[in-house]
């Protein structure tokens, strides 16, 4: 059966494809024909002029690494494209030995100094780096600065002239559905122009913290990493940096506005600040935004403020639902942390929050962010026989024994009966009950007080913080 659905679905994207090209035909026949007044035409540019003005701007990178322990050599999803030595096409190495990995990926001049803007990961780690540019000069190029987190780096070549620096545009004006054109060498293939529109906007892909992707079906594949995606007025607005490997035309680029910042960090200074507030958030879900009774569920929630950090003197705290940071409105965590690593260490920024239902803005002036740093996350009762709940003080010896914080206020959930009312509302054992009917327990004897003054048949709800995943509401009908 699974074999069979696996060919429909194959036969299927192939209808799919070839109806796609034939609806395109179409549509340019329609166009030629339409009048001039016609809503929509369909116009496919010429994209030699582009190409012939942005070409000379974009360079190959080939560089050389040094692996030990010889083994076999994988090439990463977000790799460059690496080149195989014809007596070992398989990278195979005996172990202990050393081994040189060749791999080649894209850049393009960003000023007449000789500065390249790249990707990461195609200079990481290497002992020789080569730029080819255009004409076929070649130069040795030195890293300036990398940042993992956003995968780009900063490359340069000395005693190039007349180099041809390409034009940063702005990512935030790309619309969807507008041409672009990505430049760079694919498997080698050096100065490649292929075109496409924005796909998509705002993508996140699992790449890294600070995921926040252009979309195009602008045809990329390994080479092409750290080449330019430009706009139809030859301006770069975003750097190509991954594929989905199953996919065709699913190709991502970092956006010029998160790049620019990060990029004139790596000049001055060789490396990456960011802006730290010292909060732990997750996203607000439908059911924690009904119970905070917020009117959306655009924001992100508070679960932890960091003792003596910038949110903690500012009057945050946990339960707090932020909305907007400077003035820009943030939906999700992700969203959040990008906007406060984006802004000036030192600056004092107006946080708008809800708390208890009331909207109120508090001002927080951030410091930098340490590596170091990340986002965190008594007596025993007889089971309630209505819920199916067997519950506990917290005390050290209980937060140790199921694996929890035991500076967190509430009461552990030691273990639920199968089949009982706790279970079917998804309660789990080494859950940390906050809240009943949003008022605070901190012990088995408080939480079974408001449990008790609910009658029969009326629903519950429980304030839950779970592990690493942060709060949930949980509804329980008594």
């Amino acid at each position: 059966m699974r074999k069979r659905f696996t060919k429909m679905l194959a036969a299927g994207a192939v209808v799919l494809v070839l109806t796609g090209f034939i609806w395109g035909y179409s549509r340019i026949d329609a166009a030629e024909s339409a009048p001039a007044d016609s809503k929509y035409q369909m116009v496919v540019p010429n994209f030699s002029a582009l190409a012939k003005q942005a070409q000379p701007g974009v360079v190959n990178i080939r560089t050389v690494k040094t692996l030990k322990g010889g083994g076999p050599v994988f090439r990463h999803f977000f790799g460059p494209f690496e080149k195989r030595d014809p007596n070992n096409p398989f990278g195979e190495g005996m172990p202990g030995r050393e081994q040189k990995q060749r791999s080649l990926g894209s850049g393009f001049i960003m000023d007449a100094e000789g500065f390249i803007i790249t990707n990461n990961h195609v200079v990481e780690d290497a002992d020789q780096i080569k730029v080819r540019l255009f004409d076929e000069r070649e130069f040795d190029a030195k890293v300036i600065g990398r940042d993992a987190k956003t995968d780009l780096a900063l490359i340069k070549i000395e005693g190039a002239t007349g180099l041809n620096p390409l034009k940063l545009g702005d990512s935030e004006k790309a619309e969807v559905g507008s041409w672009v054109i990505a430049v760079g060498s694919p498997f080698g293939l050096e100065q490649t122009v292929t075109a496409g529109i924005v796909s998509a906007k705002g993508r996140f892909i699992g790449a890294g913290p600070y995921d926040d992707f252009i979309q195009t079906d602008a045809s990329i594949n390994p080479g092409n990493s750290g080449g330019p995606l430009l706009n139809m007025s030859g301006e770069v607005i975003g750097i190509n940096t991954a594929i989905v490997a199953q996919g065709q035309g699913i190709g991502f680029a970092i956006p010029v506005n998160l790049a620019r910042n990060i990029v004139a960090q790596l000049k001055e200074h060789g490396g990456v600040t960011r802006a730290w507030m010292g909060v732990g958030i997750q996203d607000l879900t439908p059911e924690l935004a009904e119970y905070y009774g917020l009117k959306s569920q655009k924001g992100v929630l508070v679960t932890q403020v960091f003792p003596d950090n910038p949110a903690d003197k500012a009057g945050i705290k946990a339960k707090d639902v932020i909305v907007a940071v400077d003035g820009k409105a943030v939906a999700t965590g992700r969203e959040l942390s990008s906007a406060v690593a984006g802004l000036p260490i030192g600056k004092a920024v107006p946080v708008k929050l809800f708390r208890d239902g009331k909207e109120m803005t508090v001002t927080v002036q951030l410091t930098e962010r340490k590596e170091m740093e990340t986002v965190a996350q008594g007596g025993q009762a007889p089971e309630s026989d209505e819920l199916g709940i067997r519950a506990a003080d917290l005390s050290p010896e209980t937060a140790k024994r199921f694996g929890v914080d035991e500076k967190e206020k509430g009461v552990l959930v030691v273990a639920v009966r199968s089949g009982s009312k706790a279970d079917q509302a998804g309660l789990q054992q080494a859950d940390i009950v906050k809240e009943v009917n949003r008022v605070p327990v901190q012990t088995v004897a408080e939480m079974k007080s408001q449990l008790g003054k609910a009658k029969a048949g009326e629903q519950l709800q429980l304030l839950v913080k779970r592990g690493d995943s942060g709060f949930i509401v949980l509804k329980i009908t008594k």
